[in-house]
């Protein structure tokens, strides 16, 4: 048995608990992402497929998947769906985030509404927005019909772009929440004391944005936007309910084509080829907050 000295000058050390409190976090992490992540990077070297183990294969997946034109669109898409949905979201947020930070009426209930879109399930979203979207009784088309716009209903899904430009929007809808909140928590957490001081000093609106509002939201934002480009490039469920990928690939993530591959086709070592090639980009996407955002010179008291 362990002693009472001993169990005292556990607990006197500091480190120590420190460790031992983290150990079921520990223990997690690598039950749930250590793990698997370290299964699928294995399976990807693997000809494994549905009820059957496979064998190792080296990099012939890998090699499969650089060559399929299906991988590259679906790269290609990933990132240009994930540019766009992120640049408009960031652009949004913020507006929201400083419109909220003002003295408005009903703040309260204007806040609880701007988070709807982003608590309410990805999947019944999704469905709202293909019925939106139908080609038949889209609410778009009917509306602009009524308004002489266009003569014929807009194929939203249907065209390749149009289904592009589509789940954009989608993407955008529900995110743009999660980021003006999350920005606005920060901009209250700004002294008034500096507005102040840069009003009696005469300085204009933007000139407070820039030289105050800005700088001290880089922190957060640098945060805010890791977390939403991650969940942008991963994004799943929203692309498989509203288009499956398609038309004809067109709006196929990585994501999607790890799924559709791995599962449905039942190619397990080229899902996970396809789904392991998507780690670099999300260290890319780290590493370019970090450095980029993170890491400035005006944080560290020199000219930025």
């Amino acid at each position: 048995m362990v002693s009472a000295d001993r169990l005292a000058r556990w607990g006197a050390n500091r480190n120590l608990v420190g460790w031992l409190f983290m150990l079921p976090a520990a223990a997690f992490l690598v039950l749930f992402l250590v793990y698997p992540l370290g299964l699928g990077i294995w399976l990807s070297f693997t000809d494994s497929k549905i009820g059957r183990p496979g064998e190792f294969v080296g990099l012939e997946n890998y090699i499969w998947i650089i060559g399929d034109s299906k991988f590259q669109t679906a790269v290609f898409f990933t990132l240009f769906y994930t540019f766009f949905a992120s640049v408009v979201k960031f652009g949004l947020g913020l507006y929201l985030a400083l419109l909220l930070n003002q003295h408005l009426p009903f703040k309260a209930i204007i806040r609880a509404v701007v988070l709807i879109p982003f608590i309410v399930p990805t999947v019944l979203s999704a469905i709202a927005f293909w019925w939106i979207f139908d080609p038949q009784f889209s609410i778009i088309s009917w509306s602009l019909r009524q308004l002489g716009f266009i003569d014929g209903n807009i194929d939203f899904l249907g065209d390749a772009w149009n289904a592009r430009w589509s789940v954009i929007f989608a993407n955008v809808w529900r995110g743009v929440p999660f980021i003006a909140i999350s920005l606005l928590a920060g901009l209250q957490t700004v002294p008034p004391s500096l507005y102040e001081a840069a009003t009696l000093d005469g300085a204009t609106r933007w000139q407070m944005f820039v030289k105050i509002t800005y700088p001290l939201l880089t922190p957060i934002i640098a945060v805010v936007m890791t977390f939403s480009v991650l969940f942008t490039f991963t994004d799943f469920q929203l692309i498989k309910v509203l288009t499956n990928g398609g038309p004809a690939g067109a709006t196929e993530l990585m994501a999607t084509m790890s799924y559709n591959t791995a599962i449905l086709g039942g190619r397990i070592g080229e899902g996970a080829a396809v789904s392991t090639a998507m780690v670099p980009f999300l260290l890319a996407a780290i590493m370019v907050s970090w450095f980029g955002l993170q890491r400035r010179k005006w944080q560290q008291g020199e000219d930025a």
